[in-house]
């Protein structure tokens, strides 16, 4: 035999014995926080996210880096805390301050990957254009943000109404996007009797259903993102998802108050609800409540969207059945960050709670022990490194987590001893002397710290202190004693955070 012949028949031989690199199916849930079956909660219905999570590991403590949209999503993309990407709101391109960063997708396609998306797989805003092998999938009829659109007569009707109203003051500018779609907020849920694609999520669920499939005939191993709006306000939802449940019998929150001894900076002041002309008037959290019918409300309303999504995942799921795709097939299910519905007296996210940055995280991976459920602490920095080992690309030195592998092997050993998480509190939204407070916070197995930091002179302006086995809803901040325990948790903050005094 020829060299040459050998050669190519040697390497013929090696590909066989080598097993397929695995496609990934990378699937983000916007306000998604881990209220599901598979989870514990029997009073949501989510049976193909639960499928899911039988079938693969669920992590049951798994944490954000900041719960907020566009620095969450940053984080777990390039697999680097808020800090090193000096993103921490959601106006700021994650590219300005790490221009060079490679993402999770670019890493994929660099290593002989296709890379798609569609939908808020990045901060919808901020779309990164380097990280896809292809422009993003583009769905006619739907705004570019599609987040607030309405198909009820009541909102449709008012949307116009405003429409004019804009026109006639010369502002409308100010409400069309870059495609010239008018985008404005009416109220905060509906309810029509459509069929799932009349919203953006089912829609685009039939763009990428029949993606999987040219997918599949390009014979190449692909990494599918795909990036799902709902239960992100406003809880707009076809009927049938409003009708799985009983608007009388859905828990409410069990803490719907304040903290005790919390300083204000560490709450949200329902910003977020407040956008939408039905709770243009709600109260912030320490100035009163919503009504209990507009508190059941919501939360059907949220619940609703929970298993519209849900509905759309497991069709997504049934078409990499059909396709033959899934038993090649890494899949990651996750939620940016946790949101709160009346806890804390709150609604929306962007605090450091457990609440907000506790989020669901399930991984399925071929190879590895499914049905298992994970208590070990982890975090989404974590994420990316998971990826790579498991597609066998090599790891990037920049990297701020650690492989979730062994996990996946052994879901019983230990995770991390603590986790990290921080929040920039605008301080707009806190007192008319416009002070930003940066809050950085650590979760242990038995305690929260939280050191929130005047953002200008980088004095530190307030602790929290919450000991999670005695109060897991975080409900009393202890404000006396613990000095030890302070000490120690300061000094892993700012080890941690070492860039902390950086402006």
């Amino acid at each position: 035999m020829k060299r040459r012949d050998f050669l190519a028949a040697a390497a013929a031989t090696a590909a066989q014995s080598l097993p397929a690199k695995p496609n990934i199916l990378f699937i983000a849930v916007d306000d998604l926080r881990p209220e599901l079956g598979v989870y514990g909660a029997s009073h949501v219905q989510s049976p193909n996210i639960d499928a899911l999570g039988r079938s693969g590991t669920v992590f049951t403590h798994a944490y954000c880096q900041q719960a907020v949209c566009n620095p969450s999503r940053a984080s777990i993309l390039t697999g680097m805390r808020p800090d090193t990407l000096r993103c921490w709101d959601l106006k700021t391109d994650f590219r300005k301050h790490s221009p060079d960063a490679v993402t999770l997708p670019q890493a994929f396609k660099a290593n002989g990957y296709h890379a798609v998306n569609i939908g808020k797989v990045f901060h919808n805003n901020l779309p990164d254009h380097a990280s896809w092998s292809e422009p993003e999938l583009s769905i006619k009829g739907f705004p570019f943000d599609p987040d607030a659109v309405y198909r009820s007569d009541d909102d449709t009707v008012w949307i116009e109404h405003r429409k004019q109203q804009l026109t006639a003051e010369g502002k409308q500018r100010n409400h069309i996007d870059q495609y010239g779609e008018w985008y404005l907020k009416s109220g905060a849920s509906e309810a029509p009797d459509v069929p799932d694609n009349a919203y953006f999520d089912g829609a685009q669920t039939d763009v990428a259903i029949r993606k999987l499939a040219e997918l599949k005939a390009r014979n190449q191993p692909f990494f599918f993102g795909i990036g799902y709006y709902r239960p992100h306000l406003p809880f707009n939802a076809p009927k049938r998802y409003w009708d799985l449940y009983n608007r009388a019998t859905i828990p409410l929150s069990p803490n719907p108050f304040l903290p005790k001894n919390a300083p204000l900076m560490a709450e949200n002041r329902n910003r977020e609800l407040r956008g939408y002309r039905d709770f243009t008037n709600a109260p912030t959290p320490d100035r009163g409540s919503l009504t209990e019918a507009d508190a059941r409300r919501l939360r059907h309303g949220y619940f609703a969207s929970v298993s519209y999504v849900d509905a759309q995942v497991g069709r997504l799921l049934n078409s990499l059945d059909r396709l033959g795709l899934a038993g090649n097939t890494v899949i990651v299910l996750w939620g940016d960050h946790g949101w709160k519905l009346g806890d804390h007296n709150a609604w929306g996210k962007m605090t450091n709670y457990e609440i907000d940055t506790r989020v669901p995280l399930i991984i399925r991976a071929p190879g590895m022990k499914p049905a298992s459920v994970c208590n070990g602490m982890v975090e989404f920095v974590d994420v990316y490194p998971t990826l790579c080992e498991l597609a066998s690309i090599p790891r990037k030195p920049e990297l701020e987590g650690v492989s979730l592998v062994p996990l996946l092997k052994n879901p019983q050993r230990g995770g991390k001893k603590a986790v990290f998480s921080q929040f920039l509190r605008e301080g707009a939204w806190i007192a008319p002397d416009g002070v930003e407070y940066m809050g950085y916070a650590i979760r242990t197995q038995t305690h929260r710290y939280v050191e929130w930091v005047n953002w200008k002179t980088r004095s530190l302006a307030a602790t929290e202190l919450y000991d999670i086995k005695r109060d897991p809803l975080e409900n009393v901040n202890l404000t006396e004693g613990f000095s030890s325990l302070r000490q120690n948790l300061a000094h892993q903050l700012r080890v941690a955070f070492p860039t902390r005094t950086h402006p």
